[in-house]
């Protein structure tokens, strides 16, 4: 995905881990995007790791975004802001640009109906029905929820690896909304979007089909 790594408690500014190639079986196994270990950057690109608090201070559970849409209002407006909202992976993925390592996230392996959301400001990004099992170690969805050209998500040209062979320039995804980095798209996905977009499960929170929400604040 980017080039940052998530490795236990800490979090890696380092090139993607080649132990997380992906396993992908035929057809998806010849659209497998991290190259050999070969490739990898020499060390000097390599910035120093950024560690992550093992006590947690944040309860994810309590994420408003994890109730439904956010009201601009109420949105962080500065890091400070987003640190005591967002635990410390989802602050170092979406506001940061960081990847939690492959086969770890909590909705790699979800097929529970309902809508995918955005963890940071609660905008409604993918459906899961449009998820699909890439092999990949990442949630990977055909389209966002509005569609492939639809207004939840943004793309931006990623060119922090476009030195290394078999990078080149990659599209980065992000929430319209909030600016909050959820991962990559690739042009390897199944019909009929043709496309696979990557998204790290710290940036994304699941509203199970059904779920019961908080009832509108009275006056």
């Amino acid at each position: 995905m980017t080039r940052h790594q998530i490795t236990g408690h800490r979090i890696s500014r380092h090139r993607p881990s080649w132990q997380a190639v992906f396993t992908c079986t035929l057809p998806l196994a010849a659209a497998c995007f991290l190259p050999s270990a070969s490739a990898a950057p020499p060390a000097k690109q390599e910035s120093r790791p950024v560690s992550v608090p093992e006590n947690e201070t944040v309860d994810a559970e309590k994420n408003p975004a994890a109730k439904g849409r956010v009201p601009d209002a109420e949105l962080p407006r500065n890091d400070e802001e987003w640190k005591k909202r967002l635990t410390s992976l989802q602050f170092e993925v979406t506001r940061k640009k960081g990847t939690e390592r492959a086969f770890t996230g909590k909705y790699t392996d979800t097929k529970t109906p309902g809508t995918y959301r955005c963890v940071c400001c609660g905008e409604p990004l993918f459906a899961s029905g449009e998820k699909f099992h890439s092999g990949c170690g990442w949630p990977s969805f055909t389209a966002p929820i509005d569609g492939v050209k639809g207004k939840a998500i943004a793309e931006h040209a990623d060119r922090s690896l476009a030195a290394v062979p078999g990078f080149g320039v990659r599209t980065e995804v992000t929430c319209r909304r909030c600016g909050a980095h959820l991962g990559h798209v690739f042009n390897d996905g199944p019909p009929p979007t043709g496309l696979r977009y990557c998204i790290n499960s710290a940036s994304i929170i699941l509203e199970e089909k059904g779920a019961k929400k908080d009832a509108p604040a009275t006056k």
